[in-house]
C-alpha cells in the first residue's frame, strides 16, 4: 500500500459486492476510513458504514449531473457493474458513470467487467465491452477487472435440484473457473490500493479450476448427501421452464445464456491474476461449499 492513501470512491456500495470491497478496504487492508467514499442509489443502506468513519454519498447512474458532483475529490473510482437486464439501459447508465468520472477529475477508473466480453455469448456481454471500450477511450488510467462466475451464484439453482433430485441443463460438458464473491473484492481492493502494477490493464479474475456441472453437482450431492441427477436439455427448454415458474421473457433468456457461454468454454479460462493481485490463492469450490454446504440443504 501506498505511504499516502488516496481517496477511493466505491459505487454500488450497498450491494453485496461493494460491501465485500469495504469489508476488505477497511479490514484486511487496513485503509482508513475517511479515506473511503461508499456512494449508491439507496445511500440509507450505508448507515453502518457511515458508523464507522466513511463517507456516504448518493449516486444516480441515471442523473449524470448529480452523479459527477458525487464523484468530486475522488482519486480512485471503482464502478461496480449494475444489474439491469435491459442492455441499452444498462450500458447508458455505465457511460454516464464513466463520463461523471471524466468530469469530475478522477485519477483511475477501475470497473467490474466479464472474461471474454468482446466475443462471450452472455447475453449481457456487450453491455461490458461497450463499457470497457468507453473507458479505455475517456483518458483515464483505467483498471478492467473480468470476474468470473461467483460460487454463490449456484444458490439459484442448486438448491431446487437438491430438492427435486434433478438439474436441467444446456452447459454440455462446458465447464467454468468458479469463484467466491469475496475473493473477487478482496482482489479489487488490492488493485483499487496498488501503486503500480494495474493501471491500464485488464485481469481476468477466476477461480483455481474450471468444473463441468456434472462435477459440480456431485461435489454438492455428496456433501448434502442428497441425490442430484444431471439432465441435459436444449437451451429452449431452460428457457421455457424459467418462464413456466414465473420469470419474465428477458430474465430467463439472460440465465439461459449462461448455459450458452459455458458450453462454448466462455467461462473456461483459469487464470493466476487473483494471485498476482492479492498474493494469494483463491478459495477453492472444494473449500468453500465445505463452509456453505448447509445453504443447498432444502428447508424441510
Amino acid at each position: 500500500m501506498p505511504d499516502s492513501q488516496p481517496k477511493i470512491l466505491v459505487t454500488g456500495a450497498s450491494g453485496k459486492l461493494g460491501s465485500l470491497v469495504l469489508t476488505h478496504l477497511t479490514q484486511t487492508y487496513g485503509y482508513t476510513p475517511g479515506q473511503i467514499i461508499a456512494a449508491s442509489r439507496k445511500a440509507e443502506g450505508l448507515a453502518e458504514w457511515a458508523a464507522l468513519g466513511v463517507e456516504t454519498r448518493s449516486a444516480d447512474f441515471s442523473d449524470p449531473s448529480s452523479l459527477t458532483k458525487s464523484f468530486q475529490g475522488a482519486e480512485k473510482v471503482l464502478l461496480i457493474s449494475t444489474d439491469l437486464l435491459d442492455n441499452e439501459v444498462r450500458l447508458k447508465l455505465h457511460l454516464n458513470a464513466v463520463a461523471a468520472a471524466k468530469e469530475a477529475n478522477v485519477s483511475s477508473l477501475l470497473y467490474t467487467s466479464m472474461p471474454e466480453a468482446e466475443t462471450s455469448l452472455v447475453r449481457f456481454a456487450p453491455v461490458h465491452f461497450g463499457t470497457e471500450q468507453a473507458i479505455k477511450a475517456s483518458g483515464l488510467k483505467w483498471t478492467i477487472l473480468r470476474n468470473n462466475w461467483y460460487f454463490e451464484n449456484l444458490f439459484l439453482s442448486i438448491p431446487g435440484a437438491v430438492a427435486s433430485g434433478s438439474l436441467y441443463t444446456a452447459a454440455g460438458e462446458g465447464k467454468i473457473s468458479y469463484i467466491s464473491r469475496s475473493d473477487l473484492a478482496k482482489a479489487a481492493v488490492a488493485a483499487l490500493i496498488a501503486d503500480s502494477g494495474v493501471d491500464n490493464t485488464t485481469f481476468t479474475l477466476t477461480g483455481t479450476e474450471a468444473l463441468g456441472i456434472e462435477t459440480v453437482a456431485s461435489l454438492i450431492s455428496q456433501a448434502v448427501d442428497k441425490p442430484i441427477t444431471v439432465i441435459q436439455v436444449p437451451v429452449e427448454a431452460i428457457i421455457e421452464g424459467l418462464k413456466s415458474h414465473g420469470f419474465p421473457e428477458i430474465a430467463a433468456a439472460t440465465i439461459a445464456s449462461f448455459d450458452t457461454a459455458a458450453k462454448a468454454g466462455n467461462l473456461a479460462a483459469v487464470t493466476s491474476d487473483v494471485e498476482k493481485l492479492t498474493g494469494q490463492v483463491p478459495q477453492s469450490f472444494r473449500d468453500w461449499l465445505a463452509v456453505n454446504k448447509n445453504a443447498f440443504k432444502p428447508l424441510n
